[in-house]
This record gives C-alpha cells, sequence and structure tokens, in this order.
C-alpha cells in the first residue's frame, strides 16, 4: 500500500506552532500531521541553548544555518558554519551543536520521517503546567527514541 499524499502546505514568516520551554522557542513549521508523516520541519529561534551531544534512535536531521556561527560535531568531526550552512546528521550517530556566541543564531531544522515534534511539544507541556522539565526530559527522550551522551 502506498504511502498517503500529504496536502499542499504553505506556511507564512509568522505561521507555525510556537512551542516554549527552558528560555527556548521552537516553531513547528511542519508536521507529521501536514507531512502525512514524511518529515517535519522546525525553527530554533534565540536565545537558544547549546545541544549537547544526542543520539537520535528513528530520525535522520539537517540543520541549515539562518543566522550566527555554529560549531557541529558529528561522529567526532566538527563543522563550523555560518548563514546558508547546512549539516546531516544521520539517525544511531552521537551528534551535538553550540553557537560560536552563546544564545544568538538560528537555525532551521527538518527530521525524517516526521513525528520528532512531539518531544518539543512534550517540554512545553511540561514548561507550560510548571511539571519538573528534569523529568519532562527524561520522560521525552524515552518517548521518542533519543539518548544523551555523556549524561
Amino acid at each position: 500500500m502506498a504511502a498517503p499524499t500529504p496536502p499542499f502546505l504553505a506556511v507564512p514568516r509568522d505561521g507555525g506552532e510556537r512551542l516554549v520551554f527552558s528560555g527556548t522557542t521552537i516553531v513547528i513549521r511542519a508536521s507529521a500531521e501536514s507531512t502525512a508523516g514524511a518529515f517535519t520541519v522546525f525553527e530554533e529561534t534565540p536565545p537558544m541553548l547549546d545541544t549537547p551531544a544526542h543520539v537520535h534512535r528513528d530520525e535522520d536531521e539537517a540543520l541549515f544555518v539562518l543566522e550566527g556561527e555554529h560549531v557541529f560535531v558529528c561522529g567526532g568531526e566538527e563543522q563550523l558554519l555560518g548563514p546558508g550552512g547546512m549539516v546531516f546528521f544521520p539517525r544511531g550517530v552521537p551528534h551535538s551543536h553550540r553557537r560560536v556566541v552563546p544564545g544568538v543564531g538560528r537555525l532551521l531544522g527538518m527530521t525524517s520521517p516526521a513525528g520528532f515534534e512531539g518531544f518539543f511539544r512534550m517540554l512545553a507541556e511540561a514548561a507550560r503546567t510548571g511539571k519538573p522539565l528534569d523529568e519532562a526530559y527524561a520522560r521525552a527522550s524515552a518517548e521518542y527514541g533519543l539518548t544523551w551522551v555523556g549524561r
């Protein structure tokens, strides 16, 4: 049976689902629901915390640099990229990210297949309801197949 064809999707500049947690805003531009499960697109807006080393069990991930300078590490290789740069992190390979200037920079991310936006939704829901974020990170990581390396 063929996968369902997703409907046409157009998201304006200020559109998308805004999720806030830990002083971070993630804007979901495309989700499992809007792409028939094909991929997720999200924007990380400043201020953002750096992302420690982790592994995705289920998704490949690509990040496109929109603003700022960023250092990406994947499988032991390090790359400095500025606006227009892009990285691809295959599932199962440890990777991390930090901003050259802490809190400064903006990224557009894509995961495939779709669904990882649920991780961000769980964190935003915990923040909104005042639940402990450490517990929310642990639950969301377990549910979405994210393993933190060195924690």
